[in-house]
């Protein structure tokens, strides 16, 4: 899995690549919590390079939504193609997160915020 990050009015976009599983998650985790520890606040997580996410990779976008008290304001994933947004939708964590369709309409979300 590979993480490229880039700021966009103030949003930190995490575009990740690859799988993220039980043996990668730790890398995301790593990556967004020093964000946050840095002060960050507004996150996109583009999902467009993403094959598979496994409740690993779920668990780690859960404690970053707790640590952003509650993340729908400060915390937008974009980009799920059908697999990952089906394992999203199978554990019940569409309801949970802010979604949106392209990196664009997701920084834009937050700009506003």
């Amino acid at each position: 899995m590979d993480i490229v990050q880039e700021k966009r009015q103030g949003v930190a976009v995490f575009a990740v690549v690859g799988r993220i599983d039980s043996t990668t998650s730790d890398t995301l985790e790593r990556a967004l919590t020093r964000a946050i520890d840095a002060g960050q606040r507004r996150f996109v997580v583009d999902f467009d390079g993403v094959t598979y996410i496994s409740s690993a990779g779920l668990r780690v976008l859960l404690m970053v939504a707790k640590r952003l008290g509650g993340g729908r304001d400060a915390l937008v994933l974009c980009s799920l193609g059908d697999a990952v947004r089906q394992v999203f939708d199978l554990a019940g964590f569409l309801p949970l997160f802010a979604i949106e369709r392209s990196r664009d309409l997701a920084c834009a979300r937050l700009a506003g915020a």
